[in-house]
């Protein structure tokens, strides 16, 4: 199963219900993947220019990066709503209102403001589902082909990235609104696909027991691992998250404080950091601010191509060995940019993103999936998560400055900066 994966000898009951039920949830990637990939191209339209005034570098920074600002105050919310209401009613609640309104905004918008409101909106709602998604996943799949499936979260990310691409590669030559509304109110599909699709899947088995609700956990366990109640492996699953759950209860609740006291204070900062490096190896550069549609779909297509490795390896070899190779590989592709740059005009870029759709993505969302105890793992994810964010929007706000011929003009010797926190990852 999964890329010559294996289940388990002595894994009880069948393994496709829970690893469907992880791959569909995933679908949520591309909320964040479109978005991205769509506004990457709707700001070189000629007709986006037009109607929205030709918006300053200064103002293009903001458009582009504000969707990140929403993010990271969606990620800090994610942790709260998702033990208030669940990891599944959280999920269908955040793509359906915030994203959803974002999306309407923007759509709808004849003005910066209100383009740039919808961003933070649609961000609120990206940040809070990119929480709560790996969240779901851990907790309702079997340990051995959990890295696979969380991983696959990046895999719908560089689906929706490619599938942007395309739509404006389709669009971009029309002198209507349509250049730019079509590309972006195709996001509605996949709100309303992945909110159906929610409402159908169970809750997590882990939650259930959390709250209180035990024949319900027994109930989405016997959806996810197609077993009677009474079946031996079944119960003995059960037994064992109840009893994980009893010996957390008995720690004491986890304050917001003490996800930074201790072994679990480790955890948290170990998250934070390997989010944070996510982004400061650079690759969203290519993404956010890459003009050339054709090289987009190309990159795109490198990136969803190079992540099924990466999604193999992640279960095969090891969380580590997969984020170590990764930061080697995107290094190495990071100082060929930046030295063919300096040298001629040849760009490697495609190279550089599908090392990091190869290891580092897939890698660095199963390992915050897994380190958290149940009691802290919604707070935990949400400040991991958070700062995941917080260096998008940094990234995606300085690098119009980095790159600009009237400021810093560094071209490609940016590269030599991402390049840098590649070794330090």
């Amino acid at each position: 199963m999964g890329f010559g994966l294996q289940k388990p000898t002595d894994e009880p009951g069948a393994a496709w219900p829970a690893i469907m039920v992880g791959m569909f949830a995933a679908f949520a990637g591309i909320l964040y993947g479109y978005d991205t990939g769509t506004i990457s191209g709707i700001q070189t339209m000629d007709y986006w220019k037009k109607e929205f005034d030709n918006p300053s570098e200064d103002k293009i920074s903001l458009i582009v990066s504000i969707l990140s600002v929403g993010t990271f105050f969606g990620a800090l919310a994610a942790g709260l709503l998702a033990d208030w209401t669940g990891r599944r009613w959280g999920i269908i609640l955040s793509a359906a209102i915030p994203f959803n309104l974002g999306v309407a905004l923007q759509t709808a918008a004849t003005e910066q403001k209100m383009f740039i409101a919808g961003r933070a909106f649609a961000g609120f709602g990206v940040g809070l589902v990119s929480v709560q998604i790996p969240m779901y996943q851990a907790e309702s799949l079997p340990k051995w082909i959990r890295g696979f499936v969380i991983g696959s979260y990046q895999l719908a990310i560089t689906i929706g990235l490619l599938l942007a691409s395309l739509v404006n590669y389709g669009t971009e030559n029309r002198d209507d609104s349509g250049s730019y509304r079509i590309p972006l109110a195709i996001q509605f599909a996949w709100s309303i696909i992945l909110c159906v699709g929610m409402f159908i899947l169970p809750e997590t088995p882990r939650f259930l027991i959390k709250v209180g609700k035990e024949q319900q956990a027994i109930k989405s366990l016997q959806f996810l691992r197609r077993l009677p109640a009474d079946h031996p492996g079944l119960v003995g699953e059960f037994e064992e998250i109840q009893g994980n759950w009893e010996y957390e209860k008995s720690l004491g609740k986890a304050s917001y404080i003490e996800c930074f006291q201790g072994n679990l204070g480790k955890r948290t900062i170990t998250g934070i950091v390997l989010q944070s490096l996510q982004q400061l190896v650079g690759v969203n550069f290519i993404f956010y601010y890459g003009t050339s549609y054709f090289s987009q779909v190309i990159t795109n297509v490198v990136n969803v191509v190079t992540t099924f490795p990466g999604l193999y390896a992640i279960d095969k070899f090891g969380r580590r060995f997969v984020l170590l190779s990764g930061a080697l590989g995107m290094g190495i592709c990071q100082y060929i940019v930046a030295a063919c740059g300096v040298a001629t005009t040849q760009d490697n870029s495609a190279s550089q993103g599908a090392q990091f759709a190869f290891h580092f993505r897939p890698g660095g969302m199963v390992v915050t999936g897994e380190i958290f105890p149940l009691k802290a793992r919604a707070k935990c994810l949400s400040m991991t998560t958070a700062a995941n964010w917080f260096f998008n929007w940094l990234l995606a706000f300085i690098t119009p400055y980095l790159e600009g011929k009237q400021y810093a003009n560094l071209g490609s010797n940016v590269f030599w900066i991402w390049g840098g926190f590649c070794w330090i990852a």
